[in-house]
């Protein structure tokens, strides 16, 4: 993400391996009601409602701990002349533990009805919260797929920062779904926090000559009565913040990579020839990112290019990241083209790791500049350590942004890359390079924390790095050497 110059979600998959609940007989359910009883009476064990939220230090409220999605398949149906959406979303997940109710994450829209394994479920909103509870108690380790049918028109959410997120409407019937850090809750209902990674089905269906763009790969676009129907597959797991959603009159480039990965790219016809000399770089940044990080972590790539202030930022949805012409620049899709590695493959374990994905890819933008003729990431980090001692960088440590609102500040960017430089600094070039390569491929669509990685760097450096940790990392202030 980019919320200085950026704002800076198969089947296939699943086949073999998910299971339902079969049904009960009208005899088994009244054995299992008098079992219950009986053990209510000697003091035994039932399942318990999963909590409303994960704890995170920064949204508390956000995801579930009681259950861990598998799969999203999202029908969506969009009609930009009301603004309405008219939706279903089936949800595979396995119990982690043992649950009579569970919550999702669900901001505006009606809940029309919901099923558990096609059983009715009782449903009840509170707030954000969206909980289900099932005719019978979900068992700890047992998959189980829920159905919520809604309709309604999706809100847009205000960050504490002032930025918008969630479904962003503008002019020609265009729409721009993006979820950092909660929006993806005001167009499906989810467990909403980057520690459940899925995959996902993403069909979305819109008038005929209107495009809609999502995650991972186009398996289909069919036309019925003047309305096309786009079906998107991401078969590599994806946190619900990354999912997105582009519909507009886009014009579709399509390529490949010199590594061979499918070029998918969209591009609103207004900002083409603004943007054309850029979007015609992709293949070389990733040819070079690949060779700094390792292979692409995906089945395909692209970038989303949208009008000026569609979105007021860049944000690294998966596989293609969304690039307003207000916020697109060869250094802003070099850093967004970098989180695919950073946050999108490893993702942080909580809000608070969001300096793994920023000050990574904001450094990125450093070795860009320094291996095309720009300024050396040294001569960078040194022009960022001269700012004085009032300057926001300084304002917290990259690992521990105090508030919610500052999950996107310069500490977590700026300071965050000078961390990466730090490591760099200590490790020497050749074994950095082999370092991040082992840290993006031991993480491979997974989910890691800070702790884990400052582990990870000192087992390879093979010493504690004392002076980075609690000087750059989590020290107060501005250091008092470079």
């Amino acid at each position: 993400m980019d919320k200085g110059s950026e704002r800076r979600a198969g089947p296939a998959r699943l086949a073999g391996s998910r299971t339902h609940r079969t049904r009960r007989t009208r005899l088994a359910a009244v054995a299992a009601l008098t079992a219950l009883a009986v053990t209510s009476c000697t003091g035994g064990v039932t399942g318990t409602p999963g909590s409303s939220g994960t704890r995170d230090a920064l949204f508390p409220k956000l995801g579930n701990d009681g259950y861990d999605v598998q799969h999203y398949s999202l029908d969506l149906d969009y009609d930009p002349a009301s603004g309405r959406l008219t939706a279903g979303a089936t949800i595979v997940a396995k119990a982690v533990k043992d649950l009579s109710a569970f919550d999702l994450d669900f901001a505006g829209m009606d809940v029309e009805s919901a099923t558990v394994d096609d059983e009715p479920a009782a449903v009840n909103r509170a707030g954000d919260e969206l909980t289900l509870r099932p005719e019978q108690d979900l068992t700890e380790g047992e998959t189980f797929t829920t159905y919520v049918r809604y309709s309604g028109r999706p809100k847009t959410i205000t960050d504490l920062d002032g930025s918008q997120e969630g479904w962003l409407r503008s002019s020609g019937g265009r729409v721009l779904a993006l979820g950092e850090p909660t929006g993806s809750m005001t167009w499906f209902p989810s467990n909403n926090h980057p520690s459940d990674k899925a995959t996902y089905d993403i069909k979305v269906t819109v008038p005929d000559g209107l495009q809609a763009v999502s995650n991972g790969e186009l398996v289909s676009r069919t036309l019925n009565k003047g309305r096309a129907t786009f079906s998107w597959r991401t078969k590599e797991p994806m946190a619900t913040y990354l999912a997105t959603v582009a519909i507009g009159p886009y014009e579709i480039d399509k390529g490949t990579t010199r590594s061979g990965i499918p070029i998918y790219s969209a591009i609103d016809p207004g900002v083409r020839k603004q943007t054309a000399a850029v979007v015609a770089q992709l293949p070389d940044m990733l040819a070079w990112e690949e060779k700094r990080f390792g292979p692409y972590p995906f089945a395909s790539t692209g970038v989303i290019v949208a009008p000026a202030k569609a979105s007021g930022y860049a944000l690294e949805t998966q596989n293609r990241p969304v690039l307003p012409l207000d916020h697109f620049d060869a250094s802003t899709l070099v850093h967004e083209l970098a989180h695919q590695w950073f946050g999108d493959s490893v993702t942080p374990a909580v809000w608070r790791d969001m300096w793994l994905n920023e000050g990574f890819a904001q450094y990125t933008e450093w070795l860009w500049s320094e291996d095309h003729g720009g300024p050396s990431a040294q001569q960078i980090f040194d022009e960022e350590y001269a700012k004085d001692d009032g300057d926001d960088i300084w304002a917290f440590p990259p690992a521990k942004p105090p508030t919610a609102a500052d999950v996107s500040g310069r500490p977590v960017y700026v300071r965050g890359a000078m961390v990466v430089h730090k490591i760099r600094e200590a490790v020497g070039e050749d074994r950095f390079r082999t370092l991040v390569q082992d840290w993006v491929r031991l993480h491979r669509h997974g989910n890691a924390s800070t702790k884990d990685f400052t582990r990870f760097v000192d087992g390879e450096a093979g010493h504690r790095l004392s002076t980075v940790w609690d000087t750059w990392l989590y020290g107060d202030g501005k250091p008092d050497s470079p």
